[in-house]
Order: C-alpha cells, then sequence, then structure tokens
C-alpha cells in the first residue's frame, strides 16, 4: 500500500464559525477527531464474550476526549492481540488529541504499515488523518504530498483537492490553491457546502474577493436550480443579509433546522439579536437536539446582557450526547461566567478545559487572566 495516504475535514483550515461571544462558534481539531473517530468505530468490534474489545473502549475514550485513557486501553488491545492497524490507528488520533504530533505520526505511518497488499478504504482514512497530523506537526510539504498520493490513486477526491489547496494557500501559495479549488469544483459544481468552505479559506487568508467569486458564480451558474435556502445561505456569506432574509424567510424556520441556523445568523448579522434568539428558541420547541441552535441563543443572549440564560443555554447543549461541539460550548461557558464576575468558576473550568484541549492558545492567555482576577 501507499504509506503518504489521509481524511481530514476543512475545519482545520478555515474558521467555520468563531467560538467568541462576539461571533459565533470554532470548531477546533480536536472535535474533529471525534467526529471522524466516530464513523469508523464500528471497524473496532467487540470482544470474544460479546464485550467490547480494548479498540472500541480507546475509541469511546477518544470521543470522551479522555485521550491517556485511550493510550493505555490501546495498549491492552496490542497485548491482546488485537487488530494492530485499528490499535495504531487509534493511538494516533489519541496523540493528536493530545496535541503531540511527533507520535500521531509515527503511529499512523505504523498502521499503514500494519495493513495488508490491497489499498482498502480504511487506508484512505488513515492517510487522511496522516496528512492532518503532518500539517499540525509544522510539514505543510509531506501534508502536500499526502494529498497528491491520495489522489494519484482516487483522483476524484474532490476533499482531497480542496484540502490540498487548503494546505498550499496557508503556505503563501494561491495560485497552486485556486488551481486545486477549480478542480475540487470541477467535480462537483453544484456541492454549495464547498463552495463556501473555499471562500472562508481564502477570507481567512486575505483572499476575500477570490473567494466571493465562488460564491457568485455558484448563483449565476445555478440560478434556475438552487432552492431558497442554498440561495440564502449564498447571500449570507456574500454580506448580502437583505436578499439573505428574503430567501430564508420563505422557509419554515421551526421545523427546518438549516433554515433556522441562517435566518437566525442573518438577523444577527442585521444587529437583531432579540428576533434571532426568537427563531433559534422557537426551533427548539420542537427539537432539543441541535447542539448549535442552543449555542447561537447562547450567543444571542450574551449580546442582550441576559448572562444567566446564556449560561442555560450553553450548558443544555453540552448535555446533548453526541453534540459535536463541546469544546465550543465549554469555551463559551467559560467566557459567560466571567460575565457574570465568577472568576473563581471560570478559573476552574478552564483549568480543566485546558487539560483536554492543550493547543488552545486563546484559551491560555483566558487562563493567565483568570489567575490575576
Amino acid at each position: 500500500m501507499n504509506p503518504t495516504i489521509g481524511f481530514e475535514s476543512p475545519v482545520w483550515y478555515h474558521k467555520d464559525m468563531m467560538k467568541n461571544v462576539m461571533t459565533n462558534v470554532h470548531i477546533k481539531g480536536s472535535q474533529l477527531i471525534l467526529a471522524l473517530a466516530a464513523a469508523v468505530l464500528c471497524l473496532a468490534g467487540c470482544g470474544a464474550d460479546g464485550q467490547p474489545g480494548y479498540i472500541q473502549q480507546g475509541m469511546d475514550a477518544v470521543q470522551s476526549l479522555e485521550y491517556e485513557e485511550a493510550l493505555a486501553l490501546f495498549r491492552n488491545a496490542q497485548d491482546e492481540g488485537e487488530d494492530a492497524q485499528l490499535i495504531y490507528r487509534g493511538m494516533g488520533l489519541a496523540y493528536m488529541g493530545l496535541t503531540e504530533y511527533d507520535e500521531a505520526v509515527e503511529c499512523l505511518q505504523n498502521a499503514l504499515h500494519s495493513g495488508g497488499s490491497k489499498v482498502e478504504d480504511v487506508d484512505f482514512d488513515i492517510n487522511y488523518y496522516l496528512a492532518t497530523a503532518y500539517y499540525k506537526n509544522g510539514q505543510a510539504k509531506e501534508a502536500i504530498d499526502a494529498y497528491s498520493a491520495i489522489l494519484a490513486l482516487r483522483p476524484r477526491e474532490k476533499n482531497a483537492y480542496y484540502l490540498r489547496g487548503c494546505v498550499k494557500l496557508s503556505q503563501g501559495s494561491f495560485e497552486e490553491a485556486q488551481a486545486d479549488f477549480g478542480e475540487a469544483v470541477a467535480l462537483d459544481d453544484k456541492d454549495y457546502d464547498q463552495m463556501i468552505r473555499i471562500y472562508m479559506a481564502l477570507e481567512e487568508y486575505g483572499y476575500k474577493d477570490a473567494g466571493l467569486v465562488y460564491l457568485q458564480n455558484a448563483l449565476t451558474e445555478n440560478e434556475k436550480s438552487i432552492s431558497d435556502y442554498d440561495m440564502g445561505r449564498i447571500c449570507y456569506y456574500m454580506g448580502d443579509y437583505e436578499n439573505a432574509r428574503n430567501y430564508l424567510t420563505k422557509l419554515k424556520t421551526t421545523t427546518d433546522y438549516g433554515a433556522a441556523l441562517y435566518l437566525g445568523r442573518t438577523y444577527e448579522a442585521l444587529g437583531d439579536y432579540n428576533y434571532a434568539s426568537d427563531i433559534y428558541a422557537g426551533y427548539t420547541e420542537n427539537d432539543q437536539s441541535k447542539a448549535e441552535l442552543y449555542n447561537q441563543l447562547g450567543l444571542c443572549k450574551m449580546k442582550m446582557g441576559e448572562y444567566e440564560a446564556a449560561l442555560s443555554a450553553f450548558q443544555t447543549a453540552m448535555n446533548i450526547e453526541d453534540n459535536g461541539m463541546m469544546q465550543t460550548l465549554k469555551f463559551n461557558e467559560i467566557v459567560t461566567y466571567e460575565y457574570m464576575h465568577d472568576y473563581k468558576t471560570a478559573a476552574t473550568l478552564m483549568n480543566s478545559y485546558l487539560k483536554s484541549y492543550p493547543d488552545d492558545a486563546e484559551a491560555k492567555r483566558e487562563y493567565e487572566f483568570l489567575q490575576t482576577r
């Protein structure tokens, strides 16, 4: 098999949503690890007695952000002779969670070497992770090579083009990044999620105008087929909030999650936090499973100075099983306590937060501040 192939979500490379209370949320890398780990958790299987094997227990620990415990469980799996490839894969994820990227790279490479001679889907999964570990370890060239290796075997992997473009963009190679983004769009010119991700990546690195071209092209080239939802959210990202509102208000926001999320954000952008919070609250009356809407509701309440209500919203979202954004919610909970002048609680929570998310530089600075209060 090719030892330089791996899957990674776009959120490593762009800020889809800021986590601070002045904007929206920021999905961090450790949360991404959880999402990807859960996607193939079934590979771990159970032991001979029908109980979860050590690999599955290790993956459960990764999902719970218990990375040291996960490593101990994977070592137990080695002692029991469980699947070596999945053991090393799991160890790689755990080390990524600990931000120990040298060790993550080594484990993920071992995972590839532990597989069979035939390239399987799990090998691509591992190699995408390896590309991520390279990037996080400051090895951009190796990350680019990894995505190139994926494309050599699967030339229609639009996500690999997109991610390779993001790495190139981070290294200042704008033209090369644009070429990769163009390939990704050419493979699916109706993937509006991808076009939005490209726009946001370009915006982050100072190429907003270039990013807007992708959104404008999406509107003009698909004018007759694009839905009100997609039209509305693209207008939102383009800063055309009036038209975004006009399209999104055509949808039933009490039951349509996407419509509620983007119409609420649109009203936030227009400065009407009260109406935005009404939209979020209206949706949660019918569906209590969407953590992101509770988070947005909390952010609106923060803007309105209703800190108890904000705290309630964040904590409600934290209690949603597999909410996929625990880091964001925990951070926003801490900030809420700060606004409530409960610095002792905020400092205690921040200390715990940094044990789970040690690579959050912003949180480290905030913790230093809290220790002076």
